[in-house]
């Protein structure tokens, strides 16, 4: 019973669906504890031979944090945000099955972090992606700096971090 995604086995297959959509997707504490319910479940699953990963609704896969609630967070608060943001995408990295993220719509800030943690990307003609923490005067906390140096380079990356450009999906192919 969760509230933030709808996670769902079907055979040998498993899904889970940021579910917010009238927030975008926006990652909070919530949805990053959920998700963690939710890996727990598939690697105690051993049946579950893929993982797939999208968000509900038209607009985004994950469009980011939900700033509104961040601004809040202290600094001990935001360093355990980011601490967790991290752990659980480290964990997605390392399960022993294929993760795939189905992009539709806007993948922003933790949700381009949030599918550079998966194996394989496949997104919509519609989809954008970026790092724009920097508008906010922050960068991105879950890893994203290295995964995203990672996949395009250095330079790019660096481009992208430090502009908060957006891209789309035919670019961030070709990259």
């Amino acid at each position: 019973a969760f509230e933030n995604i709808i996670f769902e086995i079907d055979g040998n297959v498993a899904v889970i669906k940021f579910n917010r959509p009238k927030a975008l997707n926006a990652i909070n504490p919530d949805v990053l504890k959920e998700m963690g319910e939710a890996l727990d479940q598939i690697q105690a699953d051993t049946n579950v031979k893929v993982l797939v990963l999208t968000g509900e609704g038209e607009k985004a896969f994950v469009a980011g944090a939900v700033l509104g609630q961040m601004s809040s967070f202290s600094p001990l608060q935001g360093r355990h945000f980011s601490l967790e943001g991290q752990t659980l995408l480290f964990r997605l990295e390392s399960l022993p099955i294929p993760v795939i993220a189905c992009v539709n719509g806007f993948t922003l800030g933790g949700g381009c972090e949030m599918a550079m943690s998966c194996d394989f990307i496949y997104a919509s003609d519609q989809a954008k992606f970026g790092q724009p923490e920097i508008n906010l005067g922050i960068i991105p906390g879950f890893g994203g700096t290295q995964r995203l140096a990672r996949l395009v380079g250095r330079a790019k990356a660096k481009e992208l971090c430090m502009t908060g450009d957006q891209i789309s999906a035919q670019e961030a192919k070709e990259l």
